[in-house]
């Protein structure tokens, strides 16, 4: 049996469809599924690392009464996926553009009392820029701060621009129309491999589509094989080259540009590895973009700690990549209305340019600008504190 050492499947994410939160039927049938699509992605060589299930907005629809009243159901269905090992996306608490006063305080009760939920809220759509659902993230991820030690509880959460369904990466997951499955792979290392001495700029683009279009033809073989035997909608794989601590897309952008991340060229380097992923022959879904999860990455979180790039320059990457911001370390003690405004920064981009595109700080506790923030988190690297400008 071949392995794939270069390449780990991140996620198998099922679309779930569910009446009520209390109707765990198709819940617990999707854990069978997942745990039968995972040997058959193993028994092919691939390491498997989360599976999970992502089901409609039903949240969205409740006020501040009915959200109290769920947390009974809520912790039921943590019980069902947590104790399999899967985790499952609540998707949007917010999918209009108001502000909630009772919701931050909701969430830390959620996230305090479960283990495997994540949620988002939408703070751009077709219509625009949500302003007033950019304040009430803010006010979440202040909340989060302090929910659990280190300030872990925002990697739960993310302010979403445009995220369609089906994503399989998470927190910005969510679920309509027929039950599905799609894929979330972590391919950094892809990068790399294409870049590889000799190595010409010109044909850098070519190189990495041909690279990642071979590795990924067999997953989406297997996906769609699933897909069929088990009457869901194959979405396709998100072919975002996730990093993880032992493989490094900063290193695959450092290839191609010569000098360390943050340098001259850096942006160039991105819209290349964008452009390749968008031309990809395989049927790909969600993001399908460059990622630069900031603490995922060891060599990004190192890369920050030498000043060589701020947030700023992670908005600017972000027009020519696929995510926005995500996992970047800043102060807890972060006003409200920055974080908004960072917020609604990302969501312009993502409306100006019709691009998913989202929001996730870790704001870290009684730490400030250029300290150096440490994690009880094995795929979270130390790294300086960053401001937002």
């Amino acid at each position: 049996m071949t392995v794939h050492s270069t390449l780990r499947i991140r996620t198998i994410t099922l679309g779930t469809n569910i009446a009520s939160l209390t109707d765990l039927k198709p819940i617990e049938l999707a854990i069978e599924t997942l745990t039968r699509s995972r040997q058959r992605f193993e028994a092919s060589g691939y390491e498997v690392q989360t599976l999970r299930i992502a089901i409609p907005a039903l949240l969205a629809r409740c006020d501040e009464r009915a959200r109290t009243a769920a947390l009974t159901a809520l912790h039921a269905l943590d019980k069902v996926v947590s104790g399999r090992g899967v985790i499952l996306n609540l998707g949007p608490l917010l999918t209009v553009d108001r502000r909630d006063s009772t919701l931050a305080n909701w969430t830390v009760e959620l996230v305090r009392s479960t283990r495997s939920m994540s949620f988002s809220a939408v703070v751009a759509s077709a219509s625009g820029v949500h302003l007033d659902a950019a304040f009430a993230s803010a006010q979440i991820m202040r909340s989060l701060a302090s929910a659990l030690p280190g300030g872990l509880a925002n990697f739960r959460f993310a302010a979403a621009a445009n995220i369609p369904s089906g994503t399989p990466f998470f927190p910005v997951a969510w679920h309509e129309g027929a039950d599905s499955i799609a894929i979330g792979v972590e391919g950094a290392s892809l990068v790399e491999r294409a870049w590889t001495e000799p190595f010409d700029r010109a044909s850098a683009e070519r190189q990495l589509k041909k690279v990642i279009d071979d590795a990924l033809r067999p997953i989406q073989s297997i996906g769609e094989t699933i897909a069929k035997e088990t009457s869901r909608a194959w979405l396709g794989i998100d072919a975002s080259p996730a990093p993880g601590p032992d493989r490094s897309i900063a290193a695959g952008i450092e290839r191609f540009t010569g000098a360390p991340f943050g340098s001259a060229s850096t942006l160039h380097a991105c819209g290349t590895i964008t452009a390749a992923l968008k031309s990809l022959d395989v049927k790909t879904c969600g993001y399908s973009g460059l990622m630069l999860p900031v603490l995922e990455d060891p060599l990004l979180a190192q890369r920050a700690s030498e000043q060589r790039y701020g947030i700023r320059d992670l908005l600017l990457y972000s027009s020519v990549c696929g995510t926005g911001l995500d996992v970047v370390p800043v102060p807890a003690d972060t006003p409200v209305e920055t974080i908004a405004g960072l917020i609604t920064d990302v969501a312009a981009l993502s409306t100006r340019l019709r691009k998913p595109l989202s929001v996730r700080l870790l704001l870290v506790p009684d730490k400030q600008v250029g300290d150096v923030a440490t994690f009880d988190d094995p795929i979270l690297s130390d790294c300086r504190v960053m401001k937002i400008d």
